[in-house]
């Protein structure tokens, strides 16, 4: 993978590890860190060594939001925040066939909090704190938040965060459902890796055929989702990874997955 100026990225046991790395702007995303997250994502996708990815930030930030950086020399310049290009990247995230680990180091606000909301499992630093803030300056969440955040953590919780423009703790944000566990920040690292690689162990295929049905049957009718759920499970039975699991747990033995 080419040098890149806005991420990190390395690869560890099948985990890939992908670091926001702008720590002097708090990680805010700017437009060469979408160019760059799309690169690394859509290779990503395609990549069947990679069994896990894990998002985090570098520095003492998750990731600020959009960069609202302009000219102070010109009293009328707007930042250049592309609305539609956050939106496709982070539906990237998204859809992405591996299981996505958010390891929040520090404050995920605005865009960041968008951007955390696309992750499948989502672990905490205690002390971190997560808000929307686009009220406090006349914005809306425009890269899915207003359509992800109340699915995640409930109508009111979501409508006091996005009108009152402010941070809560990590903990309430478990409370809520939307982190899966908070632990000291000098452990954040080890657990994202233990829960990551736990994950690797596991038939790739089925965890991306999990990762699909859930997100289809969220936004399918009841009789849609059930009736699409048992199709592709019965579907999964006649794969290669099917018939290692059953083998494997019959002999008492590891299983050996090859995601086919």
């Amino acid at each position: 993978m080419p040098e890149l100026e806005t991420v990190l990225v390395t690869d560890r046991e099948q985990v890939r590890w992908i670091t926001l790395n702008r720590p002097e702007r708090r990680n805010a995303i700017s437009p060469l860190m979408l160019d760059e997250l799309e690169s690394v994502l859509t290779a990503t996708a395609g990549d069947d060594a990679v069994r896990a990815l894990v998002v985090t930030g570098a520095g003492s930030a998750f990731c600020a939001g959009a960069d609202l950086t302009v000219d102070p020399g010109d009293p009328d310049a707007l930042p250049d925040v592309d609305l539609a290009r956050s939106d496709a990247v982070f539906a990237l995230l998204e859809r992405q066939p591996q299981p996505v680990i958010a390891a929040v180091n520090g404050t995920a606000a605005a865009g960041g909090l968008e951007l955390l909301l696309c992750c499948d499992v989502v672990l905490a630093a205690e002390g971190a704190r997560i808000g929307d803030l686009h009220a406090n300056a006349g914005l809306l969440p425009g890269a899915g938040g207003t359509y992800r955040l109340p699915r995640r953590i409930g109508r009111n919780p979501a409508l006091w965060l996005m009108f009152s423009g402010d941070t809560a703790p990590v903990e309430d944000f478990q409370r809520w459902g939307l982190i899966h566990r908070v632990v000291p920040g000098a452990e954040l690292m080890s657990e994202a890796e233990r829960l990551a690689v736990a994950l690797t162990r596991k038939s790739p295929l089925g965890l991306r055929r999990m990762k699909e049905l859930v997100q289809d049957g969220l936004e399918q009718d009841r009789s849609t989702g059930l009736a699409h759920a048992l199709d592709i499970a019965q579907a999964h039975q006649g794969s290669a990874d099917y018939a290692e699991g059953v083998r494997a747990f019959a002999a008492r033995r590891a299983p050996r997955f090859t995601g086919r």
